[in-house]
């Protein structure tokens, strides 16, 4: 069953789900990008891993802040009590979680060259301090070389990595092509939460023809392969929240697919 919104799904960014959508983007990207490439260039699926101290709902990993419960039976007393005497509390310390985060390169087959890097941004990218410092980082060395860069950004929550805009736009998700030849400059696909995802060009060496990349098919062909619309609960919420013109919007959509009970 497709699914019933034009472009991104936003029941998809739920914890739980991403990931799978995750990774299942980036195979389907490397899938349609291989035939259309060889055989002067290749696609690989890389990753980087680091350490870092995640929120529950920042996918993987373990708490982040102190969770208190008696060690023993609770008894109701009136009399407030601030210490626990002989008895123990249990809590949680923070610890860090090696995250793993996979990405794209498209590489030059005699060479080895890496000639664009390909990336699908995760939660921690956004909203993780580590996982953002790790990902600008990678960003920026790959912004100092001569490597192309395609960031997919399909996720409401957090802080999209900076770029400088002469006007300042409100995108629910971007998609930024970055040319080594022409940086600073980038170009920046503003996408709204009603309008379909945009086909983008791949750049590979200056003066190359660019094969499109289809976001919106690759997105709603895995969405029905995967059969999203058995695994999302539609009957709550997104996360985040959706705007209250487009909840109502939204809540139309679902009523009309089945998806939701109308009203």
């Amino acid at each position: 069953m497709p699914t019933p919104f034009p472009g991104m799904d936003p029941y998809l960014e739920r914890p739980g789900i991403w990931e799978g959508v995750h990774t299942r983007l980036l195979v389907a990207i490397s899938d349609a990008l291989t035939p259309r490439l060889r055989p002067n260039y290749r696609v690989d699926i890389e990753r980087r891993t680091y350490l870092a101290v995640l929120k529950p709902d920042d996918l993987v990993g373990i708490l982040d802040v102190l969770v208190f419960e008696p060690a023993g039976p609770v008894v109701a007393d009136p009399t407030p009590s601030y210490a626990n005497g002989e008895r123990p509390l249990l809590a949680e310390i923070p610890v860090p979680e090696e995250v793993v985060e996979r990405y794209l390169e498209i590489r030059d087959t005699q060479t080895a060259e890496v000639v664009t890097v390909i990336e699908v941004l995760s939660p921690a990218n956004k909203t993780n301090p580590t996982g953002r410092q790790e990902y600008n980082t990678k960003r920026e060395k790959v912004l100092a070389s001569r490597t192309n860069l395609i960031e997919i950004d399909l996720l409401r929550a957090g802080e999209p990595p900076p770029i400088y805009w002469r006007q300042e736009q409100r995108c629910d998700y971007r998609v930024v092509v970055s040319r080594g030849w022409q940086r600073p400059r980038v170009e920046v696909y503003c996408v709204g939460l009603r309008q379909p995802l945009p086909t983008v060009p791949v750049p590979l060496r200056r003066a190359e023809s660019e094969p499109g990349l289809e976001l919106n098919r690759l997105l709603h062909e895995l969405y029905d392969r995967a059969g999203y619309d058995m695994a999302v609960d539609y009957s709550q919420p997104p996360t985040p929240p959706l705007a209250e013109g487009d909840a109502g919007w939204a809540n139309e959509l679902l009523a009309l697919a089945g998806l939701r009970p109308a009203g």
